[in-house]
């Protein structure tokens, strides 16, 4: 009896690790199968700006090289802050992803109860990097960094500059300018770029804090006081630096992609290859520098740890500039 109990314990035994081996291969099966339904990319800009121009070019290549459809949808609002909150409450079974921008999902919650935290964004890539643009339109009387900061200085509390959001990097430089010239602006938020240069070009605003793709389509309407890069930007070599106007700052805004927090890694995987894919078209990148950009390919474990920096940098900035919660 004994034996026969101990040969059936055996069988039994046997049985659930068949069971759990089939287990492993139904989820190995998903993992070659994924993606079997269409895969939603949320925006959290404007429609017509840099972000939503990004998701609609990836559109049709990602379709091609996963095989689905990617459905485009909206949610804006808040700088961002909106979208991004909703996104973290997604179903992280990878047919959800967002558009992110850094340094703003670092800045944002370091500084305000935005509804949703860095961490709970699961980066995969980042493709695309602008510096900022500080300009006024054409006609307007300041021709340089140095008569705006006069005339700021003139007029305390009713020049203003117009930026993408509170808490973003253009806000951030607004800050920034006002330290460093010992200067009171009005800082105005918008919910995207595409918002902000219509306000900008309707004189709604004295200047406007945006990117360099936004200067490079306004060439005829707009002069750059500055570009907050290092070195001069090709197509806008006839505008000045942060360092050639007398303004020590330099900074920009990178794009890319996220999913929830605990997203399954055989969709992070399949996903990034197709991003980095694009990413590294000879095509893609010389459109991009056409059109104002620096093009990145920045995989997902380089991504987390230009996070990890970012935020431990802004950490300290943030600190050293006194700037905090309002």
């Amino acid at each position: 009896m004994r034996k026969k109990l101990l040969v059936a314990a055996v069988v039994a035994l046997a049985a659930l690790a068949l069971v759990a081996t089939a287990g492993c291969s139904r989820g190995g099966g998903d993992a070659d199968k994924y993606p079997t339904k269409p895969i939603n990319y949320l925006v959290v800009w404007d429609p017509g700006g840099q972000s939503d121009r990004a998701a609609r070019d990836q559109q049709a290549p990602l379709e091609k090289a996963l095989g689905q459809k990617i459905v485009i949808d909206y949610k804006v609002g808040g700088g961002g802050a909106v979208g991004w909150s909703e996104f973290t409450r997604a179903k992280p079974d990878g047919y959800s992803i967002v558009g992110t921008n850094l340094p703003t999902i670092i800045t944002q919650p370091m500084l305000e109860d935005v509804g949703y935290k860095t961490e709970q964004l699961m980066p995969l890539v980042d493709f695309q990097f602008t510096p900022l643009v500080m300009a006024v339109t054409k006609d307007s009387p300041y021709k340089d960094l140095k008569s705006f900061v006069e005339a700021a200085k003139k007029n305390p509390g009713k020049m203003s500059v117009g930026g993408v959001a509170l808490w973003s990097i253009t806000h951030i430089m607004a800050l920034e300018l006002q330290k460093q010239f010992g200067i009171e602006i009005q800082f105005v938020p918008h919910s995207g770029s595409a918002t902000l240069v219509t306000n900008w070009l309707g004189k709604h605003v004295d200047a406007a804090i945006f990117y360099t793709d936004n200067m490079v389509t306004q060439l005829e309407q707009g002069n750059a006081l500055l570009i907050a890069s290092e070195k001069k930007f090709p197509g806008l070599e006839q505008f000045p630096t942060s360092k050639e106007a007398g303004f020590n700052f330099v900074g920009g805004v990178s794009r890319g992609v996220a999913l929830p927090a605990g997203s399954p890694d055989y969709a992070a995987k399949k996903l990034e290859k197709a991003f980095l894919d694009i990413a590294n078209d000879p095509q893609v990148i010389a459109t991009m520098k056409k059109e104002g950009f620096e093009s990145r390919a920045m995989g997902s474990e380089a991504l987390k740890k230009e996070i990890a920096s970012q935020t431990e940098m802004y950490k300290a900035y943030l600190k050293d500039a006194n700037i905090s919660k309002k």
